[in-house]
């Protein structure tokens, strides 16, 4: 098994006044030549944008966009006339396609939307632009994972354009969990959402990151009550 560690404190970071956000991989003005991607993950910022503020009108093509909120709600509107409100338990899956354009605001007077995008390079190129989102359960991952996103809806989650699964785990302190590897070749990116965990032997602290290939399982203990994403994702 091979691994790739990336703490929270090495991810780029970029403060816009309404908008902090930390780049896991080179994204708009951070770049880092050994930051371009994991397989096919492209990006992953942790964004937390102010009351008020959002994001303007902007365009996507060919490209995965998956959106999932960690505090607050998220306004989406897009091209596709989805006009749509993201909250936390929620998961946006967005396939650009052709080309799409779309907007998000945090409407709230007085509370913060804290939430991930995560970019996934597709599998086909130029399809129809493709929208969902789903409010799933969160007692369905706790103490073991949750398939949020699949290829083929696995366990009824949203469909992707890749051979790229997306699950997510809420562990207790004290507890383990087993991820096995969904497609043969896939490699797998742990991202620390809160807590401190044991990954392949390594100490994971919040918002760190472990890449690891060549696997057909891990196993993750929690060190004290955690929440974990897993993107699972071919490497080309």
């Amino acid at each position: 098994m091979k691994k790739i560690v990336h703490k929270a404190e090495s991810r780029g970071v970029a403060d816009h006044g309404w908008l902090r956000s930390y780049h896991t991989f080179s994204f708009a003005g951070y770049y880092h030549p050994e930051r371009m991607n994991f397989g096919m993950l492209r990006v992953l910022n942790d964004d937390t944008v102010d009351p008020g503020q959002g994001f303007d009108t902007h365009a996507h093509d060919n490209m995965e966009i998956v959106s999932i909120p960690l505090q607050g709600a998220l306004l989406h509107k897009d091209s596709m006339g989805n006009i749509h409100e993201i909250r936390v338990g929620e998961v946006q899956v967005m396939s650009a396609g052709t080309g799409i354009r779309h907007s998000e605001f945090n409407r709230s007077d007085n509370e913060l939307v804290n939430f991930l995008q995560i970019w996934i390079l597709p599998k086909q190129r130029n399809i129809e632009p493709h929208y969902e989102q789903k409010l799933f359960d969160e007692a369905e991952r706790r103490g073991r994972f949750q398939t949020l996103i699949s290829p083929d809806r696995q366990d009824g989650s949203l469909w992707i354009n890749q051979d790229a699964y997306f699950s997510m785990a809420d562990l207790d302190a004290g507890s383990k969990a087993i991820y096995p590897v969904k497609k043969q070749g896939n490699a797998i990116y742990l991202f620390l959402i809160r807590g401190q965990a044991m990954i392949d032997g390594e100490l994971a602290n919040e918002r760190d990151a472990i890449g690891l290939f060549d696997l057909s399982s891990i196993d993750i203990e929690a060190l004290d009550n955690i929440q974990i994403l897993c993107i699972e994702v071919p490497l080309d």
